[in-house]
């Protein structure tokens, strides 16, 4: 069993290394894309529709970007970086500030970086400090397989969509990706004295004006923020900002704040969704029968270098 997490370590440490050429190949790629015609966006559709409250109506299945559905042929790279309208928001129209991290977590961010760009991808050249960020990396890779990933619920990969229904006093938000879900109460109650730590923590909502304000804390440390960071404190505070500009549309926004892993609150750009009128599909974690074992063997290994002197 050593000899093949030995080679699976190897494999895994030859794959991250890829990630600096895939990028380079990505931005190749969005230049093409540049070249191309361009896709053409949903229209707006109209005013929103409204719910017997008199607030926007966020009902609906929202996809990722301007087009209202999944178009494979326009994922650069499977990731969206392809057709500005597959993404989120145009990074060269309204750049987005990277997170400001305490140093701690700057290093620690750094050590994941050096251990993906490992010469010749083998395991057992890299230095201890690397070897030991590779398996961290590993390990969470694995214990978060079938977990939330994402504290901001509404960072969805492209080619992913949700579901948002929207009742009286009840936001429900259903993911097509691993099936998550939360409730989110909108009737402006304040949050409860310590909750529980949970995956999608607590969030309460309430409405300024046309938009929704859903305030969470209470975030179990175990799930992810986003791409840019893969940890949070006990003390991270999400602010998410939801609206509904017209018929076709979705806006959200998102700040997050955690004194412990930055510096200051990180504030998102403005995010676009858009409707579709596609059936939310299937979609289910992948949960390989080995992973138990995987997982013992890296905590093991993991363990056996921080032991050593």
């Amino acid at each position: 069993m050593k000899l093949h997490f030995r080679r699976y370590l190897e494999i895994t440490a030859g794959a991250l290394a890829l990630v600096s050429m895939v990028c380079v190949q990505a931005s190749a790629q969005d230049q093409t894309y540049s070249r191309k015609e361009a896709s053409k966006p949903l229209p707006d559709g109209g005013p929103a529709p409204r719910a017997a409250d008199g607030h926007p109506d966020l009902t609906g299945h929202w996809y990722v970007g301007l087009l209202g559905k999944e178009d494979a042929t326009l994922l650069s790279g499977g990731v969206g970086n392809g057709d500005p309208s597959v993404r989120p928001f145009d990074p060269k129209v309204t750049p987005e500030e990277a997170p400001s991290f305490q140093p701690w977590a700057a290093e620690k961010i750094k050590q994941a970086r050096d251990a993906a760009r490992a010469p010749g991808g083998s395991y057992d050249k890299l230095p201890k400090a690397q070897q030991i960020a590779l398996l961290n990396n590993e390990i969470l890779h694995l214990a978060a397989n079938c977990m939330p990933r994402d504290v901001p619920a509404m960072f969805l990969e492209p080619g992913h969509g949700m579901e948002l229904v929207q009742t009286s006093g009840l936001l429900v938000q259903l993911m097509e990706l691993n099936h998550d879900f939360r409730l989110v109460p909108t009737d402006g109650r304040p949050h409860t004295k310590n909750p529980d730590p949970a995956f999608a923590g607590e969030g309460v909502g309430h409405w300024e004006g046309d938009t929704l304000v859903i305030d969470t804390i209470g975030l179990d440390e175990r799930v992810g923020v986003m791409q840019q960071w893969s940890f949070h404190s006990d003390q991270e505070h999400v602010i998410e900002r939801i609206s509904r500009p017209s018929l076709n549309y979705l806006n959200y926004q998102v700040t997050v704040d955690d004194p412990k892993v930055l510096t200051k609150p990180w504030k998102s750009v403005v995010h676009h969704f858009s409707l579709s009128h596609e059936p939310m599909l299937e979609w289910y974690c992948g949960v390989n029968s080995h992973d138990d074992e995987d997982l013992a063997f890296l905590r093991q290994e993991l363990k056996r270098l921080q032991d050593e002197k």
